[in-house]
């Protein structure tokens, strides 16, 4: 069964406050989502495995560790781009995936209008980076997609969630591991966490 994993730390709760901030400019509100995103990656990637190899350094031969599986970032367009660059900071050798998955309101679905993943996804752990988890449908598409591909372990990376989401994704899919900074209060009538953040994708990119 996957686990939901909520970080808490000062330093995070304090840029959470930030983002929140409806004052908070768009060239921060950018830089502070990128600076969550690191860390987030670093708890994520904890279980990676190992394997050990000879190298020289300086002064003498000696056995170090590196990492022995391959590493996919999908990020689900358009708010996950605004996580990609602190987890490619942190894992630089990842492969990178791109979903384009919204949720209609009007129809009450998904829909999908972009999937690129690097070739031969079989075996390979995937951390999908999904910003703002609020009703979860975004999210269960782009999982369900995924395991189309036969992929490895997934995790689930989000910046805030909702309960609802939560509940779904653990229902639907409970072999996926969540990270997330903060379980949210409730939805609005509209989809939105609350408090929340407001819209990601046009806080990042300053469209409306």
């Amino acid at each position: 069964m996957g686990k939901i994993n909520v970080i808490e730390h000062p330093i995070f709760q304090h840029k959470l406050g930030i983002l929140r901030n409806k004052n908070t400019s768009c060239h921060e509100f950018r830089t502070v989502f990128s600076e969550l995103s690191g860390p987030l990656a670093y708890e994520a990637t904890k279980d990676l495995k190992l394997v050990e190899e000879e190298i020289d350094t300086p002064i003498e031969r000696t056995k170090v560790k590196r990492i022995a599986e391959d590493v996919v970032v999908a990020c689900i367009l358009r708010a996950g781009e605004g996580m990609l660059d602190g987890f490619l900071r942190a894992i630089p050798f990842a492969q990178i995936g791109h979903i384009g998955i919204y949720r209609d309101r009007a129809m009450n679905h998904t829909v999908e209008y972009y999937f690129k993943l690097p070739a031969d996804m079989k075996g390979k752990r995937v951390l999908l980076l999904d910003p703002l988890l609020a009703t979860g449908d975004t999210a269960l598409a782009a999982l369900d997609r995924l395991k189309q591909y036969e992929v490895g372990p997934i995790k689930l990376i989000t910046i805030l969630s909702s309960q609802v989401g939560l509940d779904k994704v653990r229902k639907e899919h409970p072999d996926v591991d969540i990270y997330t900074l903060s379980i949210e209060r409730a939805l609005d009538e509209r989809g939105f966490l609350l408090p929340g953040v407001g819209d990601a994708g046009d806080r990042l990119f300053r469209t409306s």
